[in-house]
C-alpha cells in the first residue's frame, strides 16, 4: 500500500503513542522524578499516564483546558501558557527532575510543527532528569539527548522517542 488514509495515519500514530508510553512506563519504574504532559487536549493521554503512573506527580502544559470534564488536572498541576515560555518558568520551579515527557503537540501543518518542535528544541532539555525519556509526536534535537528505537509494533515516524544522556 503506497498512500495512507488519514484514518489509517492516525490510527499508526495511536498505536505507536501507546507502544511508547507502555515501554516508558517500564523503563522509569523505580527511577525518581516528575511527569510533564505537554498538550492535554482531550485529556486521553493524560488519563492514560494517571491511571497506569498513579503514584506519580503529572504536571499538565498547555494553552488551555479543552478537555473532557473528568480529565481536567488538579489546579496545582496545571501550567497554561505558551510551551517554552512555561517550560521555562517549570525549569526554575522544578530544576532537572522530570522523568517523562510526553509531548503531543503538532497539528495538522509543517509550519506550526517546525515552530512548536522549535521551541521544545530550545527549552525541554532544562527540565530533564538523569536518564529521562521523552516521547513526541514530532521529531526533536534536544541537547543531552539521543534518539530511541521505537518499540516493536510502533511505526517509524509516527511517534519520537529520547532519553536524557545528562547526568547532571
Amino acid at each position: 500500500m503506497g498512500r495512507y488514509t488519514r484514518l489509517e495515519k492516525l490510527l499508526f500514530r495511536l498505536e505507536a503513542q501507546r507502544l511508547c508510553l507502555e515501554w516508558a512506563f517500564r523503563e522509569i519504574e523505580g527511577l525518581p522524578g516528575i511527569v510533564f504532559e505537554m498538550g492535554l487536549g482531550h485529556g486521553r493521554t493524560y488519563d492514560h499516564l494517571r491511571t497506569h503512573m498513579p503514584d506519580r506527580d503529572i504536571y499538565v502544559l498547555d494553552r488551555e483546558i479543552d478537555c473532557f470534564d473528568d480529565c481536567v488536572p488538579p489546579d496545582d498541576r496545571l501550567l497554561l501558557g505558551d510551551i517554552e515560555e512555561t517550560l521555562v518558568a517549570a525549569a526554575a520551579r522544578f530544576g532537572r527532575n522530570v522523568i517523562l515527557a510526553h509531548a503531543d503537540l503538532g497539528s495538522y501543518t509543517e509550519e506550526h510543527n517546525r515552530a512548536v518542535a522549535a521551541k521544545l528544541n530550545r527549552s525541554l532539555a532544562a527540565v530533564l532528569a538523569p536518564r529521562a525519556i521523552v516521547i513526541s509526536d514530532l521529531p526533536l534535537e534536544l541537547e543531552g539527548t539521543s534518539p530511541l528505537p521505537l518499540p516493536e509494533g510502533a511505526r517509524e515516524g509516527r511517534y519520537f522517542l529520547y532519553r536524557n544522556a545528562q547526568e547532571t
